[in-house]
């Protein structure tokens, strides 16, 4: 009999590689997809950019797999999160981040915290000021539309229903009320439909 060899992807051959690929296959159907939702929540956990976690948890399977590969781990669920835990230090180091329950004093990174100063409090009191005072300018309909919008955060037709009227004529409102708005804070000549 003819022992079969196929190549593996780090150029070695393996008897029988194609059996030991259904083995895995089937090991980590098993084993591993029924530990995602934990991982996932490990990882989330412990990693602060969310946008990673994803291919987080394809680099830990394909590490997994490579290693389940040489050898079937016996026990799945320690292996699986040990490598993880150790593919986040890796990740950790290579991009020199340093976990914030690492350094118990601030004072020790060497970072300046990054609080407004008085001038930048001053400005900001200011805008508001003039924000506050353009918004009093308004007509009461598109001023009731605009804060409903823009500082409440509705939809129209949300504003349509507690204002009593179409959400056409909200869209009016909102129009009207920005563009007033924006000729008040910016110099730009607007009619306000009113006098003031």
């Amino acid at each position: 009999m003819v022992e079969k060899t196929e190549q593996g992807r780090d150029g070695s051959t393996r008897p029988d590689a194609q059996m030991n690929a259904s083995e895995v296959e089937a090991w980590f159907v098993r084993e591993v997809l029924p530990l995602e939702a934990i991982l996932m929540r490990y990882l989330r956990h412990n990693w602060r950019g969310q946008s990673d976690i994803e291919d987080l948890r394809q680099e830990i399977y394909v590490r997994v797999c490579e290693a389940a590969f040489r050898q079937l781990p016996d026990a799945a669920k320690p292996f699986v999160f040990t490598t993880a835990r150790n593919l986040l230090i890796t990740r950790a180091r290579a991009g020199h981040v340093i976990p914030i329950e690492m350094v118990g004093d601030l004072d020790a990174l060497g970072v300046a915290i990054d609080t407004p100063g008085p001038d930048r409090s001053a400005i900001a009191r200011e805008e508001l000021r003039r924000l506050q005072a353009a918004l009093d300018r308004l007509p009461a309909r598109a001023r009731q539309a605009v804060i409903l919008k823009k500082i409440d955060g509705l939809t129209r037709r949300e504003i349509a229903a507690r204002m009593g009227i179409t959400e056409a004529t909200v869209s009016e409102h909102l129009a009207a009320g920005m563009s007033a708005l924006a000729g008040i804070l910016y110099g730009e000549p607007a009619d306000l439909g009113h006098k003031p």
